[in-house]
């Protein structure tokens, strides 16, 4: 495999076209208004944990050329819900992105650009030529040396124009709560509210409007302290400990502190906050540990172990543990507060639909949990706009076998609004679940502005409320003499009250798809080249052979004939078949690389880098399609 596939000529980057630009001020901008400056294009879609985490990986970058480079998010929506303006500008506000934002909800700019893939990063060197093609995360050191790189080159060419940019900050929104994320009853009859927006905990009365209390500063980091001094970064799911366990620990509430990759401890009487769990290093999925299998305990130094995106928390009776939604790998997790040992509960780390044990399972950043009256685990998994659930057999001695099914949801791409019967209702990136006093669930379908309702015993969908906006989180209130739902409305920065009524409304608007382009395909044989370059001062680690590798799979599995599995390299072989009109391919590829320079030798302790995408590639089976497949995972033209 060659180091770098850098084109011989140079290509000229595509005009930005979309339905309109946010934070410019209303100014409508074009690829001449930018001329001058180092352009990266981010697109991005705001229900993607990848996407959320490149935006943070930028930061840096973003300010430390301020002066030079201009980065422009260009949302390519996936949900119908990401294509509401109103929504867009909701989550520009919410995810404090300080750039130019191109709405672009009719991919008209991704198709220009070939973007496959959320996250997808272009970068335009300052006379508007394309010069990187990038997918997924983990590039920000790559991009700071191509910044600097270009940054010399233009000035001496005298091309490049400092100062300014385009950016206007829009007007924030104001209150008690901002973008609240998830809520949790306490035993005195209050409530506490992660309130994401202000990187704090609020406790409200139990009229839900009354501040009680506030649990951190308000500023956007990590730090330890009392209630007045301690930080967060976008918390999301909370879980009240027993309390039996409570009291042999210094903490009552395990709180998911989701852009910080760590649990934090709580305790409600000081309001004291502490760090339990995550060393706040993002965990990827690297070729040590995306082999091991769900259950594998992880150690007991719970201040040295990764996590990713912790988005929801709660303890298990079955477990006598914390179990913890790990958006970020699409995984769950377990805790256990009295030893520190974290283990992964399900999932491969793969992203899609598939149930079976959970070492087998793939899930697609689940978001919400719920335990039943059995002990069984309801996931919101938001990404397959499904509800999972997981079933523990505790016949056996040790810890219990884990068994995954899906009650509702079809697939990656598969979503709608749609009540009746299971097989066939659809969801919409739901974010939260709960589980209602008959024992069927509640699920708050985030992205319909809805609370629908899933009932185990006749396997039937339907509708308790609609005209919300965006719910992240649901929680019954057993307080008053009937019990009653208590809706966190993200959007409109409020809890609220709902009863639930004793027969659901039944709605039927359909079933959709992601419209994102499917490529047709030739059956038959098909060459995969995944596309990888290290960058300056990098060079590949094959130290012990190659650094590469593919792991590929189809949906349906029909589809691929062969081809798939996991093996070294990034080129392959596939054979496609012909009596599958469409499917998905699932392509995840990685390279590592570490600091030195091409055909030298690797210094010791050098700093090493895993470079990792997956791919969910829509595809219909049609003579004459395509036949090879080129993906870039860091590609230079």
């Amino acid at each position: 495999m060659t180091e770098t596939v850098r084109a011989g000529y140079r290509v000229r980057a595509s005009e930005l076209e979309g339905r309109n630009w946010l934070n410019t001020g209303g100014k409508q901008l074009g690829l001449e208004d930018l001329r001058g400056k180092i352009v990266l294009l981010d697109f991005w879609t705001f229900c993607c944990i990848n996407c959320l985490h490149v935006l943070d990986e930028l930061r840096p970058l973003e300010e430390k050329y301020s002066d030079v480079l201009v980065t422009v998010g260009v949302h390519s929506p996936k949900f119908e819900h990401e294509a509401d303006p109103v929504a867009l500008a909701a989550a520009v506000e919410r995810y404090e992105i300080h750039r130019p934002v191109l709405d672009d909800p009719e991919l008209a700019t991704w198709q220009a650009y070939t973007a496959r893939a959320w996250p997808t990063l272009v970068v335009i060197d300052p006379e508007g030529y394309i010069v990187a093609h990038l997918s997924g995360e983990g590039h920000a050191a790559g991009l700071e040396s191509l910044v600097s790189e270009l940054v010399a080159e233009h000035e001496a060419k005298g091309t490049l124009h400092r100062g300014d940019g385009p950016y206007v900050p829009a007007e924030a929104t104001s209150g008690d709560l901002r973008f609240p994320g998830k809520a949790v009853a306490l035993p005195e009859g209050t409530f506490l509210v992660t309130d994401t927006g202000h990187h704090r905990l609020v406790e409200l009365e139990a009229d839900l409007s009354t501040v009680r209390r506030v649990i951190g500063e308000g500023t956007k980091g990590w730090r330890d302290g009392d209630a007045g001094t301690a930080r967060f970064n976008e918390p999301q799911g909370l879980a009240v400990l027993p309390a039996a366990v409570a009291e042999t620990l210094d903490y009552d509430v395990l709180v998911a502190d989701t852009v910080n990759h760590r649990l934090r401890g709580v305790n409600l009487a000081t309001g004291a906050v502490t760090t339990v769990a995550g060393n706040g290093v993002q965990r990827l999925l690297d070729a040590e540990n995306q082999s091991e299998p769900a259950s594998t305990d992880l150690g007991t130094d719970p201040l040295g172990t990764s996590l990713s995106s912790p988005w929801d928390v709660l303890w298990s009776t079955a477990l006598g543990q914390a179990v913890v939604a790990m958006a970020g790998t699409h995984q769950i997790f377990t805790f256990d507060p009295a030893t520190g040992a974290t283990s992964i509960l399900a999932g491969t780390g793969l992203e899609g639909l598939l149930d079976g044990d959970g070492d087998a399972a793939w899930f697609a950043q689940s978001s919400g949990l719920a335990q039943d009256a059995e002990g069984s685990i309801w996931v919101a998994d938001s990404e397959t706009s499904a509800l999972r659930r997981l079933r523990f057999d505790t016949s056996a001695a040790g810890r219990p076998a884990v068994r995954v099914d899906t009650a509702v949801g079809a697939g990656l791409f598969d979503f709608g609004y749609r009540d009746g019967d299971a097989s066939e209702a659809r969801l919409q990136h739901p974010l939260g679940v709960a589980v209602l006093p008959d024992g069927s669930v509640a699920i708050a379908d985030t992205y319909n502005g809805a609370v629908r309702r899933y009932d185990p015993a006749t396997q039937t969908v339907s509708t308790l409320t609609r005209g919300l906006a965006e719910p992240s989180g649901v929680l019954v209130d057993s307080t008053r003499d009937e019990p009653l739902l208590v809706v966190v409305e993200a959007n409109k920065h409020q809890l609220v009250r709902l009863p639930i009524p004793k027969e659901a409304q039944s709605v039927d608007e359909g079933a959709r798809q992601t419209q994102r382009p499917k490529t047709a395909m030739e059956p038959g044989t098909v060459g995969l080249t995944v596309r990888f370059a290290a960058p300056k001062g990098q060079k590949l680690d094959d130290r012990w052979g190659d650094p590469t590798q593919l792991k590929i799979s189809s949906s349906p599995e029909e589809l691929l004939v062969s081809g798939g599995g996991t093996a070294v390299g990034l080129v392959r072989d596939l054979v496609l078949s012909d009596s599958v009109p469409e499917g998905v391919l699932h392509i995840t590829a990685r390279a590592a690389a570490c600091d030195g320079e091409p055909g030298g030798e690797i210094p010791d302790h050098a700093a090493c880098h895993l470079y990792q995408q997956d791919w969910g590639i829509p595809v219909v089976m049609q003579a004459g399609g395509e036949t090879e497949l080129t993906l870039d995972l860091r590609g230079l033209d």
